[in-house]
């Protein structure tokens, strides 16, 4: 089983496609499809041939490429079941608890409701590496659309429990702001600075803060850290549950405008 090669590019406004390949095999799978061209242009700029595409959720951002890529590559289309209904020319249907194969690597499913209720993450864990969708974010979670503050929790810290060393790639490029919020409510957090720092450069040289890492996520994203007792108190919570924490901040996220 050869190591896997991992190819992420722009697409839309801020979103990140994905390109996972298997050198020895020649499989490519391409994660969510937000755009045709701008997948298209990352398989030519490779030199390779897609042959799967793994949809986290539904929504237009991460599908609309689908049915052009189909078109042109035949490739096998895996997506969560239980959006099937809300997601065209799904050929594979999955849920927590199910296992894929990519290559001679397996790939576990975990239902990460919240954005939308039927939104999945993929883990190969030979690599390791995890494919969030719009649940985690680089110092972020995904906006509650379709589900409850008590379902992305759940979802959280389910990602959250993954090896510290997984890599996790995200739907967008939402790190900057996402940090400027984080600074609002740990901002005696000293990794948090330094992380920021960086986090500036990058965005300043046009470079991609992703991927980022579960461990990294763990000491810096606020919302995994509604757990954290200066957090809580930050924002006025000490000794309230990590849920309601968490619903807290989610809202003031939504309403920040810093």
């Amino acid at each position: 089983m050869s190591a896997l090669q991992i190819h992420q590019f722009p697409c839309l406004s801020d979103n990140f496609g994905v390109l996972v390949h298997d050198p020895a095999t020649g499989s490519t799978v391409a994660i969510d499809a937000p755009e045709e061209a701008a997948v298209q242009a990352a398989l030519t700029e490779t030199g390779w041939h897609l042959t799967d595409i793994f949809i986290t959720h539904h929504h237009a951002d991460h599908v609309d490429g689908v049915a052009g890529l189909k078109a042109a590559f035949k490739p096998r289309i895996v997506g969560p079941r239980a959006e099937a209904h809300k997601i065209a020319n799904l050929d594979v249907l999955v849920s927590e608890g199910d296992h894929l194969e990519f290559a001679g690597h397996k790939v576990d499913i975990i239902d990460t409701p919240g954005h939308t209720l039927g939104h999945i993450a993929y883990v190969i864990q030979s690599h390791p590496v995890v494919f969030a969708g719009d649940t985690l974010f680089a110092l972020g979670s995904g906006r509650i659309i379709e589900g409850t503050a008590e379902q992305m929790w759940s979802s959280l810290l389910k990602l959250a429990s993954l090896a510290p060393e997984t890599i996790v790639y995200c739907g967008h490029e939402y790190t900057l702001a996402n940090g400027r919020f984080a600074m609002s409510v740990d901002q005696d957090n000293a990794h948090l600075l330094q992380r920021m720092t960086h986090i500036q450069d990058l965005r300043a040289g046009g470079k991609p803060t992703l991927p980022t890492t579960i461990r990294e996520e763990r000491a810096t994203n606020p919302f995994l850290r509604a757990t954290a007792p200066e957090v809580k108190a930050a924002i006025g919570m000490a000794g309230e549950s990590d849920l309601a924490v968490f619903a807290k901040l989610r809202q003031m996220k939504n309403d920040f405008r810093g």
